[in-house]
């Protein structure tokens, strides 16, 4: 019971830490303040620049990776892996380092697929991609690329139990992130990649 306890802190305290705000205050400036105002990899790519966007997807990537290694590593079990990498994904939706202002959780979410599920993980990122690519638009392959990942990590991961579980909560958290993603979409307002 401890060690899913500070699993589930540490993964929380990791998923925390915003690299959209961080490098934007590397640069003198405030996430908050720049375009849409949402702390992520689209809105860091939009605001910085394709260098500031890859260090943020990279980083928001990692800490859902390290927070499932995290419960993976202190108990064995797929089950805290996928309810670490849930904890990662919460504390960057709702990170306590931020004043509890964090992102839409689809990058974070995407690490923690690809160490519980991994065929899933590289399915949800191609999905991503492709979707992207296609549309433009990053929301819609982060809302694509997460209401697959269940199918898929069950399908070719064989998911099961405590983990499927975790892994159903995190995917329902992105989506609730994305409500406002949605709302626009359906007005035909929602933001490109690059350019409003």
């Amino acid at each position: 019971m401890l060690r899913a306890v500070v699993a589930l802190a540490l993964a929380y305290l990791i998923g925390s830490l915003d690299f959209a705000v961080i490098v934007a205050r590397l640069r003198g400036e405030d996430i908050y303040s720049m375009g849409s105002g949402n702390p992520g990899a689209s809105n860091a790519l939009r605001s910085m620049g394709k260098t500031a966007g890859a260090l943020v997807l990279f980083g928001d990537l990692a800490k859902g990776v390290v927070g499932a290694a995290i419960g993976a590593t202190l108990d064995g079990s797929g089950a805290l892996a996928s309810g670490a990498g849930l904890a990662a994904v919460v504390g960057h939706c709702y990170p306590v380092l931020h004043r509890f202002r964090g992102g839409k959780g689809a990058a974070t979410f995407a690490g923690m697929l690809l160490w519980v599920a991994p065929w899933a993980g590289l399915g949800m990122v191609l999905v991503f991609g492709g979707v992207v690519v296609a549309s433009r638009i990053a929301s819609v392959g982060s809302i694509a690329g997460a209401a697959l990942a269940t199918p898929l990590a069950v399908w070719l991961d064989g998911l099961r139990g405590w983990a499927l579980v975790w892994l159903v909560v995190a995917v329902l958290l992105v989506m609730y992130r994305h409500r406002g993603n949605i709302a626009r979409l359906f007005r035909g307002a929602e933001r490109k990649v690059v350019g409003e």
